[in-house]
């Protein structure tokens, strides 16, 4: 059987969506793993992990069993759900990689200011650096921040901000964080390809007379 054929089409969907499988599993696992030693506390950002893992858990068991079975209700809504996913992710990873500064230390605020207290204080200790940003608009928000912050420089003359700090790796973080989502995204644009081709696909098994 030549790679183009059935039997090709069908090894190659499955061994994507193990792939997508494992890749779920992992996330999920992190996700349990930071949660159990301490390494992150907010409620919101661990199950924000855990729905992504088990959301691309699903999605690879549907197209697992669509392209066991040549199933094609199930291959249909795998490759339309994997397509929204692609262009979404797509559109992620391409702003991430064209985000300058400025914008970085805008979206920095806004995230800052949807975390829980204790999610701040942890990262504060971690990076040993207190408040966000100390600009004009922010300053008020720094003070608060600067009050209630548990890091070791505190007890010496000045802390960098942990702004400052994040924003002097934001720059290379974007850049793997972009290129990782773009090269995903061109396998779940592959995923959707072997999900068109096999479906119109017939099964050589199969009765020659039956529908596909």
């Amino acid at each position: 059987m030549v790679c183009g054929g059935f039997t090709c089409s069908k090894n190659a969907l499955c061994s994507l969506n193990v792939v997508y499988m494992l890749v779920g599993l992992l996330l999920i696992g992190v996700a349990a793993w930071g949660k159990g030693f301490g390494l992150v506390s907010s409620i919101h950002i661990i199950g924000g992990v855990i729905a992504v893992g088990v959301f691309l858990l699903l999605i690879a068991i549907v197209g697992l069993i669509g392209a066991i079975h040549h199933h094609q209700v199930l291959l249909f809504f795998y490759m339309v759900i994997l397509f929204i996913v692609f262009l979404f992710q797509f559109g992620v990873s391409s702003s991430c990689l064209a985000m300058n500064r400025g914008q970085q230390e805008t979206l920095l605020n806004s995230t800052w200011g949807m975390l829980e207290n204790k999610t701040k204080t942890d990262l504060e200790s971690q990076l040993n650096c207190c408040g966000l940003l100390n600009s004009t608009s922010t300053h008020i928000q720094f003070e608060q921040d600067l009050l209630s912050c548990p890091a070791l420089c505190k007890k010496n003359t000045s802390c960098f901000t942990c702004g400052d700090k994040m924003l002097n790796h934001a720059t290379e973080a974007l850049k793997i964080l972009g290129g990782v989502g773009l090269f995903f995204s061109f396998t779940e644009i592959l995923g959707v390809w072997l999900a068109v081709r096999y479906r119109n696909q017939k099964d050589p098994r199969a009765n020659p007379s039956a529908f596909l």
